[in-house]
């Protein structure tokens, strides 16, 4: 370990535990650090041939999928998954994220029992492994809680007094009004713990009711990250994920990981000092791997986790874009996407942006506080409501509850179930939508329910009685095949093109994560076309990119001059081939489509692609 890294560490065990705790913390630290550097010498170079800005390039597109998404008669989820992706999307889709796959007792995985483990229903760890053959693996780092069955809380319970400190107990009667809430379920859960005569740490008798701190559920018990060894703990356990192959970590809920009475709980400075000592220690012994805070609040809360550029998460999630891109189709003008967009900006040439529109949960409104206003929220939720989805709410601090998320999948969310539409035009407004993370600087994260072009799941609802199952339906692979196979069905008119977009974007160096980005505005606020210049790192090219987000054709012109495009006498459309000329004063002048996407390049350039 460098010096330099090496005091980063001590700095930052010095902040969360004090000055005289830290030496004997980091000695404990070492420890770990040395076994698992002597149990994967190869990890530390491992990317050393690739410069940080080069960890991530335009070829990085990531697949978000369950363990067991992929059902078949006979064979472990994960292996059936495995052959599904190697089969229709080696060498197109580069990563997965693969959802928790450890064993749960509730919330589809995220209230992990054993952290250790694979879910003996799912397949074990040679599975993992082996799509991280295939796939670049990012993997749920869940250690915000962690679930009332697991082995810690029931030690917890029995008294153990190694595990007496682990979980958060509040007493009666105590003030948490300044909590920030992102549940409408309780703060605290009531729970009974073994009689017993031994004094806790705390003092007092270790048995009888306690009032544990659950930020997401009863069965989703917080950690106590006051306590250093539950801190080390949970480094052995992301330790151990970068063993089985993960390349990008991604640290769920964890703007909540550190509780302070009388603060809001969200966004502490502990929390921050935590992700950069993660990212410390993964700088001295697997360099390569890269770190991925889920933050779903408004968005310059969500890029304080890029830290100072280098000291932080590599990437952050874009949970702006979901509620934007949604309201910009919805309404048929994408200024306020437009707007938000222009101001997009990172603090380094190593962080970037985890662009994606669906998820294995709902579409979070919080995100667009401050861009939309209460009414066009108010019409998400309507639309939301009448295309057959739900809305989740939150409890607030003087006990209203506000609208937390929409429950939905994005294929219905953009498109009525019930309306007379042909399939080919909602599919093509679906791609539209798709094309926007596409095109946007950052890394793009693919729900599977988006790349199959999934429609809500009612059922799940009825049988789960959970809105957010309302996207999460699995498949079986049998019946996907044949609809993949299918030219007439909804599947195969999205993930088809769907592919050849991704193919499009990974050749072309203008769509590198870093590459410059200029959004093009008008004025007005009706915008019907998002429009922006994609230049990559090292100047050379330059792609433009229009989405028409309405139902109608648009003209659009533009001096190609003004945007240091160079041109021969057209530019190309790089995903249909079509071209389009330009006129002897630089002049672009052409008609965009209901739901056209184009991505324009000098033709020169094109044919040198």
């Amino acid at each position: 370990m460098s010096e330099s890294i090496e005091q980063r560490i001590r700095d930052h065990l010095a902040f969360l535990y004090g000055a005289e705790r830290a030496p004997a913390l980091l000695e404990r630290l070492h420890a770990i650090l040395t076994q698992f550097q002597q149990r994967n010498s190869q990890l530390h170079t491992a990317g050393e041939h690739l410069t940080p800005r080069e960890r991530l390039t335009e070829r990085d597109v990531i697949l978000i999928t369950y363990g067991d998404q992929v059902m078949e008669r006979g064979s472990p989820p994960l292996q059936t998954l495995a052959e599904v992706l190697e089969k229709h999307v080696k060498g197109i889709i580069t990563g997965v994220h693969v959802l928790p796959f450890f064993p749960y007792s509730s919330d589809d995985g995220f209230s992990i029992i054993d952290y250790t483990v694979v879910n003996p229903d799912f397949g074990t760890w040679a599975d993992i492994e082996r799509l991280g053959h295939n796939f670049r693996l990012m993997l749920d780092a869940v250690i915000n809680h962690i679930s009332a069955h697991s082995g810690w809380f029931q030690e917890f319970l029995e008294g153990n007094p190694e595990f007496a400190d682990y979980f958060i107990v509040v007493k009666e009667g105590t003030d948490l009004s300044q909590v920030v809430r992102p549940r409408a379920l309780p703060l605290l859960t009531r729970v009974q713990t073994t009689s017993g005569k031994q004094p806790s740490p705390r003092g007092g008798d270790r048995g009888g009711a306690r009032l544990v701190w659950t930020t997401f559920s009863a069965d989703q018990i917080d950690l106590n990250y006051a306590n250093p060894d539950v801190l080390l703990k949970i480094i052995e356990i992301i330790l151990l994920y970068i063993e089985r192959g993960a390349e990008i970590i991604r640290l769920d809920a964890i703007a909540y990981l550190w509780k302070k009475i009388g603060t809001s709980c969200i966004h502490l400075e502990e929390t921050h000092r935590v992700v950069k000592l993660f990212r410390a220690v993964l700088d001295a012994v697997a360099p390569h791997v890269i770190l991925i805070t889920e933050t779903n609040v408004p968005h310059q809360e969500n890029v304080s986790y890029f830290g100072n550029g280098s000291d932080e998460a590599q990437m952050v999630y874009q949970f702006s874009l979901p509620p934007l891109v949604l309201n910009a189709f919805l309404s048929g003008s994408a200024h306020h996407l437009s707007e938000w967009a222009a101001t997009l900006e990172t603090l380094s040439d190593t962080t970037t942006f985890f662009n994606f529109l669906a998820s294995h949960d709902g579409i979070g409104v919080r995100p667009v506080e401050g861009i939309l206003n209460r009414s066009e929220v108010q019409s998400l939720v309507e639309r939301t409501l009448a295309h057959g989805g739900f809305v989740s709410y939150k409890t607030n601090a003087d006990g209203t509850q506000s609208v937390y998320e929409l429950n939905i999948s994005y294929f219905d969310a953009l498109s009525d179930p019930h309306a007379a539409e042909p399939l080919d035009l909602q599919a093509r407004r679906f791609l539209a939508s798709q094309a926007v993370i596409l095109s946007l600087a950052g890394v793009p994260g693919i729900y599977v329910h988006s790349l199959f072009g999934s429609r809500s799941y009612h059922a799940g609802v009825e049988q789960t009685g959970r809105y957010r199952s309302i996207n999460r339906e699995k498949f079986r692979r049998g019946e996907l095949e044949r609809e993949l196979a299918d030219s007439s069905s909804l599947r195969h008119k999205v993930f088809y093109p769907y592919l050849h977009l991704i193919r499009t974007r990974a050749v072309q160096r203008s769509f590198h994560p870093n590459g410059a980005q200029q959004v093009l505005s008008s004025i007005s606020g009706d915008e019907p076309l998002f429009t922006l210049v994609r230049t990559s790192p090292d100047g050379d090219e330059k792609v433009l990119c229009i989405h028409n987000v309405s139902d109608a054709a648009q003209p659009f012109r533009a001096n190609l001059k003004a945007l240091s495009i160079r041109h021969a006498s057209a530019l190309v459309d790089i995903i249909s081939g079509t071209s389009y000329p330009v006129d002897a004063g630089d002049d672009l002048k052409l008609t965009v489509g209901p739901y056209q996407v184009l991505w324009l390049k000098a033709q020169e350039q094109s044919k040198a692609t």
